[in-house]
């Protein structure tokens, strides 16, 4: 029986904790250099996306989306209409999570992934946890058009 490494058994949980919504990397992401160039690509166009909006300064896959914030800025770029970014604070970390997961789900039939109890009961996100997720918006939203990639 061939053995199977730490990384196949933790995707293979996020699987099925997840009921299979994100199998693989997201679409047109993947380039020649493997996971870490899709990771870096994944986190430049999230910086992209993100840049100038206040509280907000995505570095990595943790610590830049523990207040939720990240996640709000993110969608607004998005759906501008679906929610007053200016009136959110980075205190309110419970409320900016519950708001992005919902403007997530709701405008871009984004899978929730992510509960907000788990995001707020750790001071820092999960790095795996908060990729996959991006993976996943990044996937439906190429899926609605709202991402243009380019042709193969």
């Amino acid at each position: 029986r061939p053995r199977v490494s730490a990384r196949a058994q933790g995707r293979r949980a996020i699987l099925e904790k997840f009921g299979g919504a994100a199998t693989g990397p997201a679409p047109h992401l993947k380039r020649a250099g493997g996971t870490a160039a899709v990771k870096a690509m994944l986190l430049e166009w999230c910086r992209a996306r993100t840049r100038g909006y206040q509280h907000v300064d995505v570095q990595n896959f943790s610590g830049s989306w523990g207040s939720g914030l990240a996640f709000c800025a993110l969608l607004h770029s998005f759906f501008p209409d679906a929610f007053e970014y200016s009136s959110l604070e980075p205190g309110a970390r419970r409320h900016n999570f519950a708001l992005a997961f919902a403007t997530a789900e709701e405008r871009a039939g984004c899978a929730p992934l992510l509960e907000v109890e788990d995001m707020v009961r750790l001071p820092v996100p999960d790095a795996k946890c908060v990729y996959t997720y991006l993976q996943e918006l990044y996937r439906c939203l190429v899926a609605k058009g709202l991402v243009k990639t380019k042709k193969r």
